[in-house]
């Protein structure tokens, strides 16, 4: 009997080396920021979610870790301790601090677990709700508005992880778009073991308002089901968000928060808020995953939190510099497409611009190659269309654009996309 058993260099792989071993979107994404340089050293970087380089939150990382490595004791804590795979409880005690005194939510450290990067978080939280379940059943992951996180598509243990509702697109003046989550196609069963969503969101820079988030906390609760929120661009911190918005916890939610975009995602520390029996059941998980966790965040961190600084840099300069950069970028978008039929989503937070290239002529992905060829590297849209067949144009017609590269790289790969964009079209006809 023929085996479709998937050998590399001679060893045969399990069912779980076949799915993780092989290319995916966000394999081929970080494979792209990894080598794109390399081969061509002016490669125009305008793909990934790298934050941008703000001279006073570097010196401030900067002073604090000189703070840390003095400080003998504070030294060995961070080279040459285990910490526990829940996370430094001095950095939860804090956190849990910050988050009484800004939002008067009821919580302490045992609500809170630190993560190797949000990346590995997910992965344990997501096949802890969903996949094959004791009963025999299978739950998925819905994603109650695509498109979401590139990064979420693969990190399910089995096959139908996920599943998404198509949203509503309202059309605005100046050439911009909004997504809203479809109430009326949002119907709620038995299949779903959690609803996911990003806010900021990620590809998009959408922020759901405070209606659709409490709706979404409703109809998760009367499912019994959590309601995941993705808050690495959003509040408290990074607070990479232009539009009001009110951040939302209970014990029905699980938010998880970063130090990424705060400027550190080489310390990988991702944050899990939630009930205490889902953050017991996570550290249980983690141990085996991870064992424990780095230790370099949270020794960063933890005077931000006990005064705030935290909160203070991300509404003196991270939020600021993202705010002005993505206008800029909007401008520079219009100025440079005067003449196609574009929309740019409303851009309400996170680092990227999400355009939508109305009825083009060719896919995103093959756009995304042009570009590529040309020297700017950026997303194409139809990675972040997850749970969701293909039968739907607009997915093949948008592309993610960062705006956290420095200004003038930004400015040249706004008029390269636009080049492309135009041959495209004219080559159509």
């Amino acid at each position: 009997m023929a085996s479709n058993t998937i050998e590399i260099l001679g060893v045969k792989l399990s069912r779980f080396g076949e799915q993780f071993g092989q290319r995916t979107g966000i394999v081929s994404l970080m494979d792209d920021l990894g080598t794109a340089l390399s081969e061509n050293p002016d490669m125009i970087f305008m793909g990934g979610g790298n934050p941008g380089r703000i001279p006073e939150v570097e010196a401030f990382f900067a002073e604090r870790l000189q703070s840390v490595l003095n400080d003998p004791a504070q030294r060995h804590t961070l080279l040459g301790v285990y910490q526990s795979p829940q996370g430094d409880r001095e950095f939860r005690r804090e956190l849990a601090k910050l988050l009484r005194r800004q939002h008067g939510w009821a919580i302490s450290e045992r609500n809170i677990a630190v993560s190797n990067g949000s990346q590995s978080a997910f992965f344990v939280l997501f096949n802890l709700l969903a996949g094959n379940m004791p009963d025999g059943g299978q739950r998925s992951i819905h994603l109650p508005v695509a498109p979401e996180y590139i990064g979420y598509a693969d990190a399910g243990l089995t096959r139908g992880f996920f599943t998404a509702s198509r949203p509503e697109i309202e059309l605005l003046e100046g050439d911009l778009f909004k997504y809203h989550v479809d109430m009326n196609a949002l119907q709620m069963d038995d299949s779903m073991g959690a609803l996911c969503v990003s806010r900021p969101t990620n590809p998009t820079g959408n922020v759901l308002t405070d209606e659709e988030i409490a709706h979404l906390d409703s109809v998760a609760r009367a499912a019994d089901i959590p309601l995941i929120i993705d808050g690495a661009y959003g509040q408290p911190f990074p607070g990479i968000v232009f539009t009001g918005a009110a951040p939302h916890w209970n014990e029905n939610t699980v938010l998880l928060l970063s130090l990424s975009k705060l400027g550190l995602p080489g310390a990988r520390t991702g944050i899990i808020v939630a009930s205490e029996p889902l953050i017991e059941a996570y550290t249980n998980a983690n141990t085996i995953v991870s064992l424990a966790c780095g230790t370099l965040g949270p020794a960063l961190a933890k005077t931000m939190l006990s005064n705030d600084d935290i909160l203070t840099i991300s509404e003196r300069h991270i939020r600021p510099f993202y705010e002005h950069r993505a206008a800029q970028t909007v401008d520079w978008l219009r100025q440079d497409l005067a003449g196609l039929p574009f929309r740019i989503h409303k851009p309400e937070g996170a680092i990227f611009l999400w355009l939508w290239l109305q009825d083009l002529p060719i896919t995103s992905k093959e756009l995304y190659q042009r570009l590529k060829a040309r020297g700017v590297l950026v997303v194409p849209g139809e990675e972040f269309f997850i749970g969701m067949d293909d039968e739907w144009d607009h997915q093949h017609q948008c592309l993610r654009i960062s705006y956290g590269a420095d200004a003038d790289s930004v400015r040249a790969g706004v008029k390269l996309i636009a080049e492309e964009a135009k041959l495209a079209y004219e080559q159509a006809g």
